[in-house]
């Protein structure tokens, strides 16, 4: 076994969980979390304190500036480059973290897709708004599965593919299928919540937890940082957008709370809809004690090395 991977949905407990492992063994973490590489964007993202960090080593935690972007294709840069360094140290690498798109995308690989071209892109983006109709019917007929794939009112995802099919000739759909599985051993454990109930109920725990932390004030900042352009990737993190309303005077504070929720139960959702069509080694009971949780984990180190 190269690595250990620790994956769930938001408000699970995965943190827990890393840290206790690593302080039973030599390790060191890497975050898979889309949200965590962003510097300045902490209470949000429930990032491990600094004091947590300082008892143990952590990877891709405030490596992007928030005007820049993070996609899966950098994170399986980083990854690959980070395994080995942690195991030649004698460590284990730990990856924990709720973005699945990044394991899934990891372990099944990526086509060598071009980098964005912001003349076409900004061009797309003008015929979207002018008829978004024609731009999904355009991308079913270059590209039927995506397609069908691709809902009509994912502007961003159609743009892309659209993208795609300019820069290289080729569609989106066999762009993908030229795909590189990483060649890493790695253990897959994912942390599932007993109920929805469950969950519903730790999302609304935290966020209280967030805004009693400064969750407003942390989000005056990052607005001021970026000037309030809410189009940018680190701005989509759930919450952020919606507390950016509240403060533009979009929305009034239930509504924003409200939509700040929904937003996060939506996240966690999707998390759940990907832990479903995956594979992992085992399954953990969110509800159960982290003590409990590292046993099961230790023996399946044991059980596969």
């Amino acid at each position: 076994m190269d690595a250990l991977v620790i994956a769930g949905p938001t408000a699970s407990g995965k943190t827990a969980l890393a840290l206790a492992l690593a302080k039973q063994m030599p390790a060191e973490i890497i975050n898979m979390d889309s949200a965590l590489v962003y510097k300045g964007m902490d209470i949000g993202t429930a990032k491990p304190s600094l004091e947590e960090r300082r008892q143990v080593v952590h990877h891709l935690i405030d490596v992007v500036d928030l005007n820049a972007s993070y996609s899966a294709a950098d994170f399986i840069v980083d990854v690959e480059r980070l395994v080995p360094e942690i195991q030649a140290r004698g460590k284990m690498p730990i990856i924990v973290g709720g973005t699945l798109l990044y394991l899934h995308s990891w372990q099944n690989g990526l086509s060598d897709l071009p980098s964005a071209n912001e003349h076409l892109r900004t061009q797309l983006q003008q015929e979207w708004e002018a008829d978004p109709a024609a731009m999904h019917a355009r991308l079913s007929v270059q590209d039927p599965i995506a397609g069908k794939r691709i809902h009509p009112n994912d502007p961003q995802r159609i743009i892309r593919a659209l993208e795609v099919i300019t820069l290289t000739g080729s569609t989106l759909t066999e762009q993908q299928q030229q795909r590189k599985a990483t060649d890493l051993d790695l253990a897959v454990v994912f942390i599932e919540p007993p109920t929805k109930a469950w969950l519903h109920e730790r999302i609304e725990q935290r966020w209280q937890q967030m805004m009693h932390q400064g969750l407003i004030d942390e989000v005056k900042w990052v607005m001021q940082a970026t000037n309030s352009q809410l189009d940018l990737p680190a701005m989509r993190c759930v919450g952020y957008r919606q507390i950016a309303q509240y403060l533009l005077a979009e929305i009034n504070l239930a509504e924003m709370e409200q939509q700040a929720l929904s937003a996060t139960r939506s996240l966690a959702k999707r998390q759940l809809t990907w832990m479903k069509k995956m594979s992992c080694h085992l399954r953990l009971n969110a509800e159960s004690s982290t003590q409990e949780q590292q046993l099961a984990v230790m023996s399946l180190i044991k059980s596969v090395q």
